[in-house]
């Protein structure tokens, strides 16, 4: 490779090189014990001497020099492995430079010429590669040819970065290199002469922390699945930890849950991934965090600055950063001022004069009258360039926005101008109802914080863009005033900004959204009447409705969210003080910016931060830690604390102040009141002896946080009300505790605790998570389907990565559960044609037999088949007796497999789905074999219908033939036991007989008549009926249907196929995806 020119001063010190080819300008050399035949002692030394040497050392075997005749110094501009590789650069030189060297007549001319040439090569070779954005081109390029050489990856695999470290085995250092690449962590090493070398994935990586020995100060630990490397570096360590957890965080999520979690756009294309790129996207989380703004928020410029405070009659030092829309200044200790400008509330940004005590100002003018004073900007000019332009291009896309809405509303009747909001109280309901019941100390002390928040808004302003410092902090604390409460937590959150620059979103997203009918609809409506039950406000038709119509409307919004339970409590509370279109865009807030990945299908945020609140406990309650080694037990009680904002744990006031906090300082606030929960009973904590207590112990403590106003609230949840009086009798009181001293301790204990801390918790932490979850949740859903006689891997390796709906949600406030996987209509059926035992899963009567399977499965009628019920059905086919199977059969050929019944006003169909019930509910059992239930009878269109299904499941198998005639013997034999029974009056093997076949299985047929269904037609076959024994006994006459249903079949072989079928399914589907 082309090399940057370096010189050296002696061309053959210590008689090292061996020339093989020259000329008058260039010399290609040969290192000494290269090449040359064993014996000489020459080569024997300096072959020695580059083995002992580790690998940064050593120098590669062949090498190119530019000489200057006449001068001693000469310069290396290229060398190379191969003698291959080194020929075609001094080809090149030969053929394109030497014959123009010998026009020049200045000697050091040439040197400069062919010096500017190499390093033009250079450049042109560097040029689209990533080697051009590294700090030092020059070395990142050698690195990447030694990663390609090495360790032969795919030419796709791009290299990030790479470090000098060491590699520990035991006590036992190897000094190497460290490469990381989009999709691997790979190490070499060459020391005294042996190779170390390995590649681990990043989505083997199981865990990542950092370590420290008697031997080592610290080193980065890497688990896998297999075992833990260690690695030691004396410099950037701090760089190499961050770009590990990065690397493996990005690629776990897009291989695991793409879905689920959202990457940004330059992530999403492994290719453009940089060192660069990383340290920019850490940098951009750290702001979407701090400043809570929106996900789709692009960072684009870091500076340095001061900014005018007039509260404190002084410039305060921070960094300014600017996104898409918004102004963001932070001070040097985060959390003590903070201010947040959007650019829709910009008039305009300006430079001013220069001075030596105000250099660089920049004045940021408001359309409230407002200014807002910045100096010291390095690069002031590009800065407020790029600001202006980005103001511009937003104030013409509102004015735009105006323009519209106006001509809309000139146009539009008065009728249609009617928001949703309009059939609710024009205030906050919260303040609204509970004006009348306050006592005269309650109104007394809102007065006085009232207050103080004028006060406070007079000195630091009022509205998105006011100073955030220490004092509101206390002043959030005590508890924002009930007339205030909706205001704030629009102006925190900056709901604000997005309700005045979405004008009637939400009204429109009502319209569309109401009177559509799916699974999160059913799922709202059945909590609907659950969310603070006891509250008047919810206690009629408006306050429901209003709940509806925001729940239903973020359903619509962001579907892949939909609905989770724990939404209704919270949208509930955000009802109670802000409007129905300001809690929609509250509840936006929190579910996307606030709360990122928490109410995704997986709930995989809420699981991370309860990681990174463990290892909190750990750094900051030791002697808890200690005493209570298994924190799982702790976080498992956590976790509704997090997803409901502990507003199902706290009583009503109380959690409605942590809400506050909450709004404040985003997650920070949740994570420091819960160290301080744990802090607080951390003695009995200790003292308990298991789960089940340490549960009661905090189940007691929270009931009795209260707060000063909490005895004028005519009502609390109803669970925390159950829980206080259980704890009440069963355990002894615990002393009150006030909601503010608990929340103004938690900020002086843990306040320490930084966002930027939290983020790169949970970057390191998502890693476990994800692999956790990828590992368990296949085999939880297979121990609960319960199925001794099939293996669980073929299940937990196809079916759970078919069907991922997995949820967690919180059960009345108080507990969580784990959805099962479920498969929907078309799910099934893929599976159905590519699992069913007999060769004939693909003819086109299969299909009508798998939707009758699904039906038969489907209990609850909700449109899934959980994987409980569809690994019942395989243990079924491939490991029932015979007259398991033929059951299975009949099953599907009567109601409701075979959906021809239809209901009916009477109460003789009520009777009969009540048969149909206990039916299915003797299927999830079949394992009590011992008991024996009445199937109801099969008429002629039915048995025709169970006729077809054989003769369809026999297509294809060897003995196809013998079959046939079997079953065409059997259906001879079982119609003429029908029309016996017909002539009879009832059928002689029937499990239901004399009044009570008439009772069960009647009504069922004439409902079917009348519906003009499959199951009615003459009279005469209203009578003619076959029972499952008289079927299961013709069937039992032939050997060679007996052989075919007890024949084994190889389970894991089909799996193996269907799961290649598959593949290539996805590989064509992602090919036509990219080729539109």
């Amino acid at each position: 490779m082309w090399l940057n020119p370096e010189e050296v001063l002696l061309k053959n010190a210590l008689k090292l090189w061996v020339t093989e080819r020259s000329n008058d300008f260039f010399l290609l050399q040969r290192r000494r014990g290269h090449g040359e035949p064993t014996g000489r002692i020459t080569g024997l030394l300096v072959g020695a001497l580059d083995t002992v040497l580790d690998s940064n050392a050593r120098v590669t075997p062949f090498r190119i020099l530019l000489q200057v005749p006449g001068s001693q110094i000469s310069w290396v501009i290229a060398s190379g492995a191969a003698i291959e590789e080194v020929n075609k650069h001094w080809d090149w030189l030969v053929h394109n430079l030497l014959h123009s060297l010998s026009v020049f007549e200045n000697k050091e001319d040439v040197a400069s010429f062919v010096k500017g040439k190499v390093k033009g090569l250079i450049a042109e070779e560097v040029q689209g590669r990533q080697a051009a954005q590294e700090e030092d081109p020059e070395k990142f390029r050698e690195a990447l040819m030694k990663f390609e050489l090495r360790f032969g990856l795919p030419s796709s695999e791009k290299l990030v970065t790479f470090y000098s470290c060491c590699c520990w085995k035991g006590r036992v250092p190897r000094q190497g290199f460290l490469y990381l690449s989009i999709n691997h962590m790979a190490f070499y090493s060459f020391l005294l002469g042996k190779e170390v070398k390995f590649v681990i994935p990043w989505a083997e990586m199981t865990g990542l922390e950092r370590v420290s020995t008697g031997l080592m100060t610290e080193a980065i630990r890497v688990n896998t699945r297999q075992r833990q490397r260690e690695f030691s570096m004396f410099l950037n360590l701090d760089e190499a930890f961050r770009v590990i957890g990065q690397l493996a965080d990005i690629a776990l999520r897009r291989l695991l849950d793409s879905e689920g979690l959202e990457l940004d756009r330059v992530l999403q294309q492994p290719t453009r991934i940089t060192k660069r790129i990383l340290e920019e996207q850490a940098l951009r989380e750290y702001v979407l965090a701090l400043f809570r703004l929106p996900r789709g928020e692009r960072l684009h410029e870091v500076a340095s600055c001061s900014v005018w405070t007039p509260h404190a009659r002084c410039h305060t030092a921070g960094t300014l950063y600017t996104t898409d829309s918004y102004l963001c200044f932070c001070s040097r200790e985060e959390g003590s001022c903070i201010l947040l400008i959007p650019l829709s509330e910009v008039l305009s940004i300006e430079k001013a004069e220069s001075t030596s005590s105000l250099p660089n100002p920049v004045i940021v003018s408001l359309r409230t009258k407002k200014a807002f004073q910045l100096i010291e900007l390095q690069d002031r000019d590009e800065l407020v360039g790029s600001l202006s332009c980005r103001l511009k291009a937003l104030q013409w896309k509102q004015s735009m926005f105006r323009s519209k809405k106006e001509r809309r509303a000139g146009s539009a009747q008065h009728g249609q101008q009617r928001g949703p909001d309009d059939g609710l109280p024009p205030k906050p309901a919260g303040s609204q109802r509970q004006q009348g019941e306050r006592t005269l100390r309650s109104r007394s002390m809102e007065q006085v914080k009232e207050r103080l928040w004028d006060d406070h808004f007079s000195e630091f302003g009022r509205g998105v863009h006011m100073f955030r410092t220490e004092k509101i902090q206390r002043l959030v604390a005590m508890g924002i005033p009930e007339s205030l409460r909706g205001e704030l937590w629009m102006t925190l959150s900056d709901a604000s900004s997005e309700l005045e620059s979405h004008q009637g979103y939400y009204t429109n997203l009502v319209q569309k959204s109401m009177g559509q009918s799916n699974l999160a609809t059913e799922e709202i409506e059945r909590d609907l009447h659950r969310s603070l039950p006891d509250h008047p406000a919810f206690q009629n038709p408006t306050g429901i409705a209003a709940l509806r119509r925001v729940l239903t409307a973020y359903a619509h919004r962001n579907p892949k969210i939909g609905y989770c339970q724990s939404m209704n409590i919270l949208a509930s509370v955000l009802l109670l003080y802000a409007k129905e279109e300001e809690a929609f865009w509250l509840l936006v807030a929190v579910c996307e910016r606030m709360l990122p990945d928490y109410f995704n299908r997986r709930v995989i945020g809420a699981q991370v931060d309860q990681s990174v609140f463990e290892e909190l406990i750990r750094e900051r309650l030791p002697e808890l830690a200690e005493h209570v080694p298994d924190l799982s037990s702790l976080s498992s009680v956590s976790l509704s604390w997090f997803l409901t904002l502990f507003l199902s744990v706290l009583p009503f006031h109380s959690a409605v102040c942590v809400v506050d906090c909450f709004f404040f300082h985003g997650i920070k606030a949740i994570f420091q009141l819960g160290l301080a929960v744990l802090e607080a009973n951390a003695a009995q904590l200790s003292a308990s002896i298991d789960d089940g207590q340490a549960l009661m112990i905090l189940t007691s403590f929270l009931d009795q946080v209260g707060s000063k106003e909490s005895s004028c609230f005519p009502s609390s949840p109803p669970a925390a009300e159950e829980s206080g009086c259980s704890s009440d009798a069963d355990h002894p009181a615990v002393a009150h505790a006030n909601i503010t001293d608990l929340i103004n301790e938690s900020y002086e204990k843990f306040g320490d605790l930084t966002v930027r801390q939290i983020e790169r918790l949970r970057c390191r932490h998502r890693i476990r998570v994800l692999q956790a979850h990828e590992d368990t949740t296949k085999e939880n859903a297979v121990s609960k389907a319960d199925v001794s006689e099939v293996s669980p891997e073929p299940f937990s390796t196809e079916v759970c990565q078919k069907t991922e709906l997995y949820n967690a949600m919180i059960l009345s406030g108080r507990s969580y559960m784990e959805r099962q996987y479920r498969l929907d209509r078309p799910q099934f059926k893929s599976l159905y044609g590519l699992l069913v035992p007999w060769p004939g899963g693909s003819n086109q009567h299969a299909d009508t037999v798998a939707n009758r399977t699904f039906t038969l499965l489907d209990q609850d009628q909700d449109n899934l088949v959980t994987f409980r019920e569809f690994a019942g059905w395989l243990d079924a086919l491939y490991c029932e007796e015979f007259n398991e199977k033929i059951q299975l059969l009949y099953r599907l050929h009567i109601p409701p497999g075979c959906s021809t019944l239809v209901p009916d006003a009477g109460g003789g169909v009520k009777d009969y789905q009540e048969q149909l019930k206990q039916m299915l509910e003797d299927l999830a059992k079949k394992k009590e074999k011992d008991v024996e239930k009445p199937l109801p009878l099969m008429n002629q269109w039915e048995f025709i219908q169970f006729c077809k299904t054989l003769y369809s499941m026999f297509h294809g198998d060897p003995e196809e033939n013998d079959l046939f005639q079997a079953i065409a013997t059997v259906t001879s034999l079982v119609l003429q036991i029908g029309e016996a029974g017909h002539r009879g009056g009832h059928g002689s093997g029937s499990e239901v007989t004399g009044q009570e076949e008439l009772k069960g299985a009647q009504p069922a047929q004439v409902a079917s008549e009348s519906a003009g269904g499959g199951r009615g037609g003459l009279a005469a076959e209203k009578e003619w009926t076959v029972s499952y024994a008289q079927i299961l006994a013709s069937l039992l006459t032939e050997q060679a249907l007996v052989n075919f249903f007890e024949k084994p079949v190889d389970l894991s072989a089909l799996i193996a196929v269907a799961r290649e079928k598959q593949y290539h399914q996805r590989v064509g589907l992602l090919t036509l995806q990219q080729g539109r």
